[in-house]
């Protein structure tokens, strides 16, 4: 990662003092509240302890009442529903919502699961071809559907009703009007001004809620966790408590497919957290989707039996180590490659042969790594298709948009998307990229900043500081754990430990404590050269051979100017 620009956030002294005797709790947990816009009493007791009684009415959301009509409608009239969603964790967790719903409400219904390299992103006519098959009256789409124009124009010929449920970014024309395809019902809170962000599996829990009533649906807000936390969904509102909610279900392992991704993830016997989930329980949903059929991770999801729950599990980790493996190997490819062509303001990378299911995982890789809006792609038949992932100043669907007249198909959010273009063009559509990105950010925004929520002295990192900073929980994008930073500390003992992990002890006056930086090895001839330090940091506490002792884990050292 490119050198950071360090940025410490503050607030009247005068209110983080008036904020910390409110709630009793610490200055430094104060100014991490307000530096999450939690300001009052009344909010910090909401945000700590969130409550599934105060979630958005699904009802607020506007085409659900017509959604959850026509379902009923179907059910009613004994016609065949079928769910299509998407097979991604967010897709593959939302569709087993609202086919366990729909199959709660009385309805007969199916599923439908494209294949990456067979059918492709998202809704189309394959999946109209799969609901005349099965003879169905209705489409439900999760996760997909708003720019899916000519599938719900096919899915009309045949007499079909669609009812699409999505999150991602609609279409708009060039007057700037949103485009919406000519389903009979669409949800999507992206068309609500003022509705939360939500998951594509939020929105089919919202469906599911409006459907059959709260009571009902409690039990699957561990579903609509995994997707939350795996599509990077900010952590507050409704998303905040549909995953405190659903980590505490998963906890408690009632649901079996979870139960045992628990135990082939060898985390059966740890507390989960929302940052666990995302190595563990995720990339073995996603690993199915990225490198053969989610479907077997729906039967996972849905299954009732403990033994199929373990058979398909063992199945999804064999397939999760194969594709690390694939991923690796695309990732060194994709580097030299990077070695020998360079970069500008974007990174565009392309090779025949690269794995499309492994592709946006390398982007994201190659963003930590250069902090440039990266696009990966794999070429067949002259069509490059790619996954993107950006920096946080830039809104790649915008930027996209920007380069529609050259692409065939994209799709997606501010920070990640998908898109095809002509092989022929990759090399224009990098041109174009970097033309964006100059007329769009300036030079401080393509250097990454490291926010600390306050400086405070080592001696203020105590284990109530840690009990506080537990009723974070749960910790993730939009809510990240608080970095925070000291100033002008003595170094004591620094060595590397590890794979190139920096170790040492800091002193403060007559006060000392352990830190780590996890590879930061490079920084040791920095520090053993400096007579003092600037360190950035999260508070942890560390469990090792039954002992317990807090450690500063570094995100950031330089030398003390002072």
């Amino acid at each position: 990662m490119p050198h950071r620009r360090w940025f410490v956030q503050r607030t009247n002294p005068e209110y983080i003092e008036y904020l910390s005797r409110a709630v009793s709790v610490s200055p430094a947990f104060a100014q991490v509240l307000i530096n999450r816009g939690i300001k009052t009493p009344e909010a910090v007791k909401k945000f700590i302890a969130p409550s599934v009684d105060v979630l958005l009415e699904p009802f607020s959301l506007s085409g659900i009442k017509d959604a959850v009509s026509i379902i009923k409608g179907a059910i009613s009239a004994g016609r065949k529903i079928l769910v299509h969603g998407d097979y991604d964790a967010d897709g593959i967790t939302g569709t087993a919502i609202m086919v366990s719903a729909i199959r709660r409400a009385g309805g007969e219904v199916s599923y439908f699961i494209p294949e990456r390299l067979r059918h492709g992103y998202g809704f189309h006519r394959s999946g109209v071809e799969y609901a005349r098959e099965m003879d169905a009256g209705l489409i439900v789409t999760v996760d997909c559907g708003i720019t899916s124009f000519e599938a719900v124009e096919a899915a009309k010929k045949e007499g079909l009703g669609v009812v699409i449920t999505d999150h991602h970014e609609p279409r708009h024309g060039k007057d700037g009007r949103v485009r919406l395809p000519r389903a009979d019902a669409v949800v999507n809170p992206r068309l609500d001004a003022g509705a939360p962000l939500l998951s594509g599996s939020a929105v089919a829990l919202k469906v599911a809620q409006a459907l059959l009533g709260i009571e009902e649906v409690i039990g699957m807000f561990d579903l609509a966790c995994l997707g939350t936390v795996a599509d990077v969904i900010p952590l507050v509102e409704d998303s905040r408590i549909i995953v405190k909610e659903g980590l505490r279900q998963i906890n408690q392992s009632e649901r079996p497919g979870i139960m045992a991704l628990k135990e082939v993830s060898g985390i059966k016997a740890r507390a989960v957290t929302a940052g666990l989930l995302s190595f563990t329980l995720i990339p073995r949903i996603n690993a199915s989707g990225r490198i053969d059929h989610a479907g077997r991770v729906m039967e996972l999801l849905i299954t009732e039996s403990t033994d199929e729950a373990y058979r398909l599990a063992r199945k999804i980790d064999k397939l999760n180590s194969k594709r690390q493996r694939i991923e690796e190997n695309v990732h060194t490819e994709a580097m030299e490659q990077l070695d020998s062509k360079g970069y500008d303001l974007s990174i565009v990378l392309a090779s025949e042969g690269w794995h499309e299911g492994v592709v946006g995982i390398v982007a994201s890789r190659l963003v930590e790594m250069y902090y440039r809006p990266s696009f990966v792609f794999t070429i067949k038949d002259g069509i490059a298709q790619g996954s993107a992932r950006s920096i946080p100043s830039f809104d790649l669907y915008e930027g996209l948009m920007r380069c529609s007249d050259i692409l065939i198909s994209f799709g997606g959010h501010r920070q990640a998307a998908g898109l095809r273009l002509e092989a022929d063009r990759l090399e224009e559509f990098e041109e174009r990229m970097n033309r964006v990105i100059a007329d769009t950010l300036t030079d401080e925004d393509l250097v990454p900043t490291l926010t600390l929520d306050a400086a405070i002295s080592i001696r203020e990192v105590n284990y109530n500081l840690m009990r506080e900073i537990n009723l974070l929980e749960p910790l993730g994008y939009g809510n990240h754990e608080p970095v925070f930073g000291t100033k002008g500390l003595e170094v004591v003992e620094p060595r590397v430990v590890g794979n190139n992990h920096l170790k040492m002890r800091l002193k403060e006056r007559s006060f000392y404590i352990d830190a780590i930086g996890f590879d930061l090895g490079e920084m040791l001839e920095v520090v053993e050269s400096s007579s003092r330090v600037d360190v950035a940091y999260i508070p942890q506490v560390n469990e090792w051979e039954g002992g317990r002792n807090i450690q500063l884990k570094l995100v950031g050292v330089r030398p003390s100017e002072s």
